[in-house]
């Protein structure tokens, strides 16, 4: 994990270029800090006057957009056939992908949107979104959308508000940590259950389009 200290180095050695590849590379797929190094440069911006607060928000809007374009057909390309060939070791079962694909086209622009403010889904919606064949023109307009907002929203509140930033940003993720513990307690209760709702919803519905022929 990188923190802000660091990324002012890096601020320093290298500018806004930091930013723009820490942020690419996590929206691509890897696990790296992307909203860390947004934070300390929009911190960066503030305390140092070297770049401007739309300079920082539109360096990471495109970096995300750029990263999740690429995490995407990645996703596209490779992401569905590697699933379908060893996702069985995984418990990726193929009435599983039948559900990713119906979640992805009933609610993918949720997903794609929301993810970019969540660590996990922010490295892995772009990929899953490719890998269940999500329409590229919606996964666009949500994903510059998702982009747009989460630049402009974190990067003015650390620009804004400076150093308190830092200060509060233990607690919020220790509350965050605590909050996604308890969704993951109550996803594992009840995903067995909404799983086999789902698919029969999926199977109903084919069938329906089956006897329309």
């Amino acid at each position: 994990m990188i923190d802000h200290g660091l990324f002012h180095q890096l601020m320093t050695a290298y500018g806004l270029w930091a930013l723009f590849g820490i942020v690419m590379l996590e929206s691509m797929g890897l696990p790296l800090p992307g909203e860390t190094a947004l934070v300390s440069a929009a911190l960066y911006a503030g305390a140092t006057g070297h770049f401007q607060l739309w300079e920082v928000i539109a360096v990471a809007f495109a970096a995300a957009v750029t990263g999740d374009t690429c995490g995407y057909w990645i996703g596209r390309t490779l992401g569905f056939r590697l699933l379908a060939r060893y996702g069985r070791h995984v418990r990726i079962t193929e009435d599983r992908l039948k559900i990713g694909r119906y979640l992805f086209r009933r609610h993918g622009g949720k997903i794609v949107f929301f993810g970019r403010f969540v660590a996990l889904l922010r490295v892995l919606a772009a990929l899953l979104a490719g890998a269940n064949r999500m329409p590229w023109p919606r996964f666009a307009v949500m994903n510059a959308a998702g982009g747009l907002a989460w630049a402009a929203s974190f990067a003015t509140a650390a620009y804004v508000f400076g150093d308190r930033v830092s200060k509060v940003e233990g607690p919020i993720a220790i509350g965050l940590l605590v909050l996604v513990g308890v969704g993951i307690a109550f996803a594992l209760f009840s995903a067995h259950r909404y799983e086999k709702q789902t698919l029969a919803r999926i199977l109903a519905e084919e069938a329906e389009a089956d006897g329309c022929r």
